[in-house]
């Protein structure tokens, strides 16, 4: 087995725990507070990792660039605007449209991969791709308010717009991050430059969001480090998910790690299930067999 498919698992596994903490946040601070604590506890585990791995196995030192700090840049900065966009479609009255329209970033990130980094899929890997699409489509858009009407609005309504946007975006996050890590040379461990591009993409992030909130969310910022007892978890599930992400996307094309990792909806279905005792409905059954077999399909491509 090609090692980033487990990392890219166990990548998709603790996003799919560190989002059901950040919900667990949301009484206690804005969305955008619950965003700025993954980067504030995440940031200084991210820096600690980078510099521990440097100290103990003394790879030689990636030497960046101007391409590594303009790829950060776009990357770091393309998450945090896609999250807020991803935020603004859920709050328009229209969750249907802004989930399904987000849902196509593996499309996209396939897309600009081709188009920016000149890595084209082979036909198998676009048929597989589609199918898991389908399964996340059949997973997200709700039965009420609508359903697949609602949703399929034409793109012409600011939900779709906004969740276009977000999956763009985060396809655009993806090919920066995997862009800095390419950029640092292949002579160098492949490690040492995850886990260089996580240090300076969280520490960008972190400091982005510490100007944004001490300007438009007065006393945010203080009521997330007094809640660092529920708020320090999701930092570091957040940089050991990012950890797993960002090597993934050293090692393999994005479109193929981000179309595995949509394994996290299967991950939130079976803690549904299991944890909470939720019956799936047949929709849901139909859709996590839909992703399942994107997987396969997916992995049989490799």
């Amino acid at each position: 087995m090609d090692l980033w498919i487990p990392i890219t698992l166990g990548a998709a596994l603790m996003q799919c725990l560190r989002t059901a903490q950040q919900k667990r946040l949301k009484g206690q601070l804005s969305t955008n507070g619950a965003n700025f604590a993954r980067y504030v506890y995440g940031a200084p585990f991210a820096v600690a990792a980078f510099a521990l791995y440097m100290a103990a196995w003394g790879p030689a030192l990636p030497a960046p660039g101007l391409a590594f700090v303009v790829h950060c840049m776009v990357g770091g900065v393309a998450q945090i605007v896609a999250t807020s966009f991803l935020i603004l479609a859920f709050t328009m009255r229209n969750f249907a449209a802004g989930t399904t329209y987000s849902k196509t970033e593996t499309v996209q990130t396939a897309l600009l991969a081709t188009v920016f980094l000149a890595e084209p899929l082979t036909a198998g890997a676009w048929i597989a791709i589609v199918i898991g699409l389908a399964g996340v489509l059949v997973l997200s858009v709700p039965a009420a308010a609508g359903g697949w009407r609602t949703a399929l609005l034409g793109v012409t309504d600011k939900a779709a717009l906004f969740g276009l946007a977000s999956g763009g975006l985060f396809g655009v996050s993806a090919i920066g991050i995997r862009g800095a890590s390419l950029s640092l040379g292949s002579e160098v461990d492949f490690l040492a430059r995850s886990l260089m591009t996580l240090a300076a993409v969280t520490t960008l992030q972190t400091t982005l969001m510490i100007a944004y909130l001490a300007a438009a969310e007065r006393g945010e910022i203080t009521r997330v480090l007094r809640a660092w007892r529920q708020a320090a978890p999701v930092g570091v599930m957040s940089v050991i998910g990012s950890a797993g992400w960002f090597t993934a996307m050293t090692l393999q094309n994005v479109a193929y790690v981000r179309a595995l990792g949509q394994v996290e909806l299967l991950f939130t279905v079976a803690v549904s299930r299991f944890g909470f005792r939720e019956a799936p409905t047949r929709r849901e059954l139909v859709g996590v067999a839909l992703v399942a077999g994107g997987v396969v399909a997916l992995l049989l491509q490799r």
